[in-house]
C-alpha cells in the first residue's frame, strides 16, 4: 500500500502515550474502485459468483489497517441513492450508470465479511456514507483522536485538518494518496474548509451538479482566495469583470445550490458511538468458511486478512506470557541409545508413536537433518548423521514395520524426505494435518502451529523455516540443545493433536477416509513425487525459443497492423487504438475506459474485419505458453526429470492438485498447447508412457446419483452423449443435432454437475441470463430426475449442514442457512457440486490404490507418475504394456460400481502427448 504515514504513534499533548487512531472507510466508494480495478473475469468461483470486488475491497482493508495501525475501525455505506439531496435537486446523481450486477451480487458479502471480521458498518436513512463520515470524523477529533477516511469521494476532502487526513485512491486500491491539509492547498490552491467553495464553482460531473461554463478549478480557487469565501463571491459578484463574471452571474442559483449539496453533515444520529468502534476478535472460523465459499485459497491474501486481527495480536502477547509445554526428553547422541529406547518406548508400543523431523527437499534430492520421538510420556531427539550401524538398522526396522504404529503430520512429506536417507516408512495410523482436513476441509492452513494453537491451546517455539517450508528451530547460541527440545515439544504435539482427532474423526465419520484413502494415498504420491517424469530439456528449450521468436512476430503484425508501434501489454494504449484510431466497435465499459480482455478481444474479432484483435488474442496465447515453459525449464533436475508436489489438502471436494510445477496447468486444446506435453517422456530403463482416464465421470456420478432414466439409458446407449441429450433437449433427430447445440449441452450436462448459476452458464455460452434460464428449464422438462436430485441434495444438506460423497466425504456448509442471499445461494451451488466432484475425486483415488496395489502385487516394475484431474500417467517397463495395460482398465473400470458405468480410455507412446486417446 503506497502510504506515506506521518500520523502514527503520535501521542497526547501531555505525553501519555499514543493518542487513538480512528479509520473510516466509504464502504461502496471503495468497493466500487476494486470492483473495476480487477477484471471480474479472473475472480469468479467455480458456480459463477463474481468475487472482485470483495477480493480487492478485503486486500485494501487489509493493507490499510495493517499499515496506519488504527486502534478503532468502521465502514459506511450509502443506502440508497434517494437522500436529502436528492430531494433538494431531483438531478443529483442522475447521470450514473445502472448499477452492474456482478457488482450488485458483491455488496452483501463485503457486508459479511466486515461482519466476520467485526469490524462496525454503518447506513443512515436519508443521507450518504459521506456524512456518516464526517460526524465519526468530527466527533473523534474532538475526543483526541487522530483520523484516517479512506474514500475516493473528494468531497471528504472539506474533513482535512490537523487530526484528519484523507487516504484518496490514486491507482485502483493499491496506491493511497495522504491529504493533509498542506496536500489539499497544493493540490487545490485552498484550505480543507474551503473546498466546497471550490467545488460548488467548479461543478461535480460525478454527481450530475453543474458548474459555470468556461470556469474551471484554477479560476474557482481565485475567486475564493481573492473574496475570502463563497459568500463573499456571491455577495460581491458584480466585481468579477468580462465574461467570465457574466457566467458567475448567470449560474449563481446553480453554485448556491451547489454549496449546499456539497457540505457534508457533521451531525447525523448514529447507532453506534466512537467509543464502540474499538478494533476486536475477529470471529476466525466465520471468516474462513466466507474465504472457502469464495474460493480464496492464496495463502498470501489469507496471511494478510488474519495479519490484522487483533485477536491474533492478543493470543501472540498471551502466547509470549505461556509459550507453551515443555518436553523432558533424551538426547541419544551415544552408541546404541537410539535402538535401546525403541526397544523400551516404541518395539512393542500398540499407542501410536509420535515423529517429527527437520528435512528439506527440492528437485528430487533430499536429507534429514534431526529427529524427535513421542511415546507415551517419553521423548527422544537424535542426529540421523551420527547413527551407527545397531542405532540405524534398529529405527530403519522399526520405521518400515507396518505393526508399530505411527503418527506424523503431513506423512507424505516425511515419507519422501525419509526416503533419501534410506528409510521406508509404514504403520502409519494418524496423519494430524489430514485429519484437521477431513474434519473440516474448508480450512487453509494446516500446519502444526496453527493445529497446536486451535486444538491444544498451546505455542510451539519459535521456528525459522528451512528451504523446504519444513520447521528448522533455531538454537540460542548459550542453549544449544534448545533446538532439539523445540523438536521434541513438535513430537508430543502430534501425539496430542492425534488422540485428540481420533474421536473427532468418528463422529465426522471420516475414520475409514484416513485409514483405508488419505493415508494410502499420501504413501502413494510421496513415491510418485521422488520419482517424478523425465523431461526432454532440448525439447523445451526448442519451445521457449520458438514461442520467443513467435511473439515478436506477432508484436510487429499488430505495429503493423497499428500503423505504428505500441506497447502491447499497455490496456491504455489499446484502449486509444482500437477505439479511438481504429473506432472498432465498444466493449464493456470498465472505470478506464473500454475493456480489453480476451473475451472482448475475442468479439470484437466477430465485430470486425480488422485484423488487429485477432493479433493480440494470438500474442497473448503465445506469451502464456512461453511462461509455461520458462516455468517448467526451471523445475527440471539435474537427473532430468520434474519432480511436482501433489496438494491433499487444498481442494474441500478432496481432489488433488499440483505445484513447483502446477501440471494441471499444462494446456491440452491447441496444438501449441500439446507440444508442449510432448517434453514429458519415457525415462531411460523404460519402454513407453501410458496414460488412463475416466470418460465423463462426473455426469455419470450425476446419472447414478439422481437415477435419471433417461439420462441412464443415453450412457448405456454408447453413443455421444452430448449428442444425445441434445437431440432430447431441443427435440431434433440425433443427426440433426449441429456443433453448437452440442456445445449448450455440455456446457449444460457439466455446469449442473458443478453447480453452475444460470447467470454462470449464460456467461459461459456467451448468451442473455434469460436464454440460459429458458434452456436449463428444458432440460429439467426431459431429465426430471436430475432436477429431483439437485433439489433433494440441497435440502438434505440444509436439514444435516453437511453435503457427503459416494465415499462418506463431508463438507459442511452453514451458509445454507444464512440470512444473507449472496451466501446462501453459493452455499447451494456448493452443496450440488460437492458430492458430484468429491465423489469424482474419491474414485479417482481408489482407482490410483487399485492400480498401484495390483502392480506390486504382481512384481511389475512398471511405476505410476502422475495424476492430472481424472488421468493417471505411468511409466512402463519393458515387456509389461499388456500385462498393465489389462490392469489398469481392470481396477479403474472397478473403482466404483455406478449404474452408469465407468468408463476408461487408456493410450500409450513415447511422450505424454502421444500416449493421448
Amino acid at each position: 500500500m503506497a502510504t506515506q504515514s506521518t500520523g502514527k504513534g503520535a501521542t497526547g499533548g501531555d505525553g501519555a502515550g499514543p493518542r487513538p487512531r480512528l479509520m473510516l472507510l466509504d464502504g461502496h466508494s471503495m468497493a466500487y474502485r476494486a470492483f473495476y480495478a480487477l477484471p471480474v473475469e479472473n475472480f469468479n468461483t467455480s458456480t459463477g459468483q463474481p468475487t472482485n470486488a470483495v477480493y480487492g475491497f478485503a486486500s485494501m482493508l487489509a493493507n490499510t489497517v495493517r499499515d496506519e495501525q488504527p486502534t478503532h475501525l468502521a465502514v459506511a455505506f450509502d443506502l440508497s441513492r434517494q437522500t436529502f439531496r436528492s430531494a433538494e435537486f431531483p438531478d443529483y446523481k442522475a447521470n450514473r450508470a445502472k448499477t452492474p450486477d456482478e457488482f450488485k451480487s458483491q455488496v452483501g458479502l463485503i457486508g459479511e465479511l466486515l461482519d466476520a471480521m467485526n469490524v462496525p458498518r454503518m447506513t443512515v436513512e436519508n443521507f450518504e456514507a459521506d456524512d456518516i463520515i464526517a460526524t465519526l470524523a468530527t466527533a473523534a477529533a474532538a475526543e483526541g483522536f487522530d483520523v484516517d477516511i479512506v474514500t475516493g469521494d473528494r468531497d471528504s476532502l472539506q474533513l482535512v485538518s490537523e487530526r484528519v487526513t484523507v487516504l484518496y485512491p490514486t491507482k485502483g486500491v493499491s496506491e493511497l494518496t495522504r491529504y493533509t491539509p498542506e496536500k489539499v492547498a497544493e493540490k487545490y490552491g485552498v484550505t480543507p474548509t474551503q473546498y466546497p467553495d471550490l467545488a460548488a464553482l467548479r461543478g461535480d460531473p460525478s454527481d450530475n451538479l453543474p458548474g459555470i461554463p468556461g470556469v474551471g478549478e484554477k479560476t474557482a480557487a481565485k475567486w475564493v482566495n481573492q473574496f475570502g469565501s463563497f459568500d463573499e463571491l456571491i455577495a460581491n459578484a458584480d466585481q468579477v469583470k468580462g465574461k467570465i463574471g457574466e457566467k458567475l452571474r448567470e449560474h449563481l442559483d446553480s453554485v448556491k445550490r451547489n454549496r449546499v449539496l456539497t457540505e457534508l453533515v457533521r451531525d447525523v444520529e448514529l447507532p453506534l458511538t466512537v467509543a464502540d468502534l474499538h478494533r476486536t476478535a475477529f470471529d476466525r472460523e466465520a471468516v474462513g468458511q466466507l474465504m472457502e465459499s469464495l474460493e480464496f485459497r492464496n495463502s498470501n491474501f489469507r496471511d494478510r486478512i488474519f495479519g490484522i486481527d487483533p485477536g491474533a495480536a492478543q493470543e501472540s502477547a498471551e502466547a509470549e506470557v505461556a509459550p507453551g509445554i515443555e518436553v523432558d526428553g533424551d538426547l541419544l547422541t551415544e552408541p546404541g541409545a537410539l535402538a535401546g529406547w525403541l526397544a523400551e518406548h516404541a518395539a512393542g508400543a500398540t499407542d501410536p508413536v509420535a515423529l517429527a523431523a527437520v528435512y528439506t527437499w527440492g528437485q528430487g534430492e533430499g536429507s534429514v537433518q534431526e529427529v524427535a520421538l513421542a511415546a507415551g510420556e517419553a521423548a527422544a531427539w537424535f542426529d540421523p548423521a551420527a547413527l551407527g550401524e545397531q542405532d540405524d538398522t534398529a529405527f530403519t526396522a522399526w520405521l518400515a514395520d507396518p505393526l508399530r504404529p505411527k503418527a506424523l503430520h503431513i506423512a507424505k512429506q516425511v515419507m519422501r524426505a525419509f526416503a533419501e536417507q534410506g528409510w521406508q516408512v509404514a504403520g502409519v495410523v494418524a496423519d494430524t494435518a489430514l485429519a484437521a482436513y477431513l474434519e473440516k476441509p474448508g480450512r487453509r492452513t494446516f500446519t502444526l502451529e496453527v493445529l497446536a494453537e486451535e486444538y491444544l491451546s498451546r505455542s510451539l517455539a519459535p521456528a525459522a523455516a528451512a528451504e523446504s517450508g519444513q520447521l528448522s528451530f533455531d538454537a540460542p547460541e548459550e542453549d544449544s540443545t534448545a533446538g532439539a527440545r523445540a523438536l521434541m515439544v513438535q513430537a508430543r504435539t502430534v501425539l496430542d493433536l492425534a488422540a485428540l482427532f481420533e474421536p473427532r474423526l468418528a463422529a465426522a465419520g471420516a475414520t475409514e477416509l484416513l485409514r483405508d484413502m488419505e493415508l494410502p494415498i499420501a504413501a502413494l504420491l510421496a513415491r510418485m513425487e521422488r520419482t517424478g517424469i523425465a523431461a526432454d530439456r532440448a525439447w523445451l528449450t526448442g519451445l521457449e525459443s520458438q514461442f520467443a521468436t513467435e511473439i515478436q512476430r506477432v508484436v510487429e503484425e499488430a505495429h503493423a497492423a497499428a500503423g505504428h508501434e505500441f506497447n502491447l501489454g499497455s490496456p491504455k494504449q489499446l484502449q486509444e487504438i482500437l477505439f479511438g484510431e481504429l473506432a472498432l466497435p465498444k466493449t464493456k465499459k470498465i472505470k478506464t475506459g473500454y475493456t480489453t480482455d480476451a473475451d472482448a478481444l475475442g468479439w470484437l474479432a466477430t465485430q470486425t474485419d480488422n485484423e488487429l484483435p485477432v493479433i493480440l488474442l494470438r500474442h497473448r496465447d503465445q506469451a502464456k505458453l512461453r511462461t509455461t515453459v520458462e516455468g517448467l525449464l526451471k523445475t527440471v533436475s539435474p537427473q532430468g526429470r520434474i519432480h511436482t508436489t501433489f496438494n491433499q489438502m487444498v481442494a474441500a471436494t478432496g481432489r488433488l492438485s499440483s505445484q513447483d510445477p502446477n501440471l494441471q496447468n499444462i494446456p491440452v486444446r491447441t496444438e501449441e498447447g500439446r507440444a508442449i506435453r510432448r517434453a514429458f517422456v519415457v525415462g531411460e530403463g523404460f519402454e513407453s508412457l501410458l496414460t488412463a482416464d475416466y470418460s465423463q465421470i462426473e455426469l455419470r456420478i450425476m446419472a447414478h446419483l439422481s437415477e435419471d432414466e433417461a439420462l441412464l439409458e443415453a450412457f448405456a446407449g454408447g453413443e455421444d452423449l452430448h449428442t444425445t441429450v441434445a437431440s432430447q433437449v431441443f427435440g431434433v433427430e440425433p443427426g440433426a443435432v449441429d456443433a453448437e447445440m452440442r456445445r449448450k449441452i455440455k456446457a449444460m450436462s457439466y455446469g449442473l454437475a458443478y453447480g453452475l448459476s444460470a447467470y454462470g452458464l449464460s456467461q459461459q455460452l456467451g448468451i442473455k441470463p434469460g436464454e440460459a434460464q429458458g434452456l436449463m428449464d428444458t432440460y429439467f422438462e426431459r431429465f426430471g430426475g436430475v432436477r429431483e436430485y439437485l433439489h433433494r441434495v440441497v435440502e438434505e444438506a440444509r436439514a444435516t449442514g453437511y453435503t457427503e460423497t459416494l465415499l462418506g466425504r463431508r463438507r459442511h456448509l452453514p451458509d445454507l442457512n444464512s440470512d444473507n442471499r449472496q451466501r446462501r445461494e453459493m452455499a447451494e451451488r456448493m452443496a450440488l457440486n460437492a458430492p458430484i466432484q468429491g465423489s469424482a475425486a474419491d474414485i479417482v483415488k481408489i482407482a490410483m490404490l487399485k492400480v498401484d496395489d495390483a502392480l506390486r502385487e504382481a512384481g511389475l516394475a512398471s511405476r505410476m507418475l502422475l495424476q492430472v484431474h481424472d488421468e493417471i500417467v505411468l511409466e512402463l517397463a519393458p515387456g509389461e504394456r499388456e500385462r498393465v495395460e489389462a490392469i489398469v482398465r481392470e481396477q479403474m473400470a472397478g473403482a466404483y460400481p455406478l449404474r452408469a458405468p465407468l468408463d476408461v480410455s487408456v493410450g500409450v507412446g513415447p511422450n505424454w502427448e502421444s500416449a493421448a486417446h
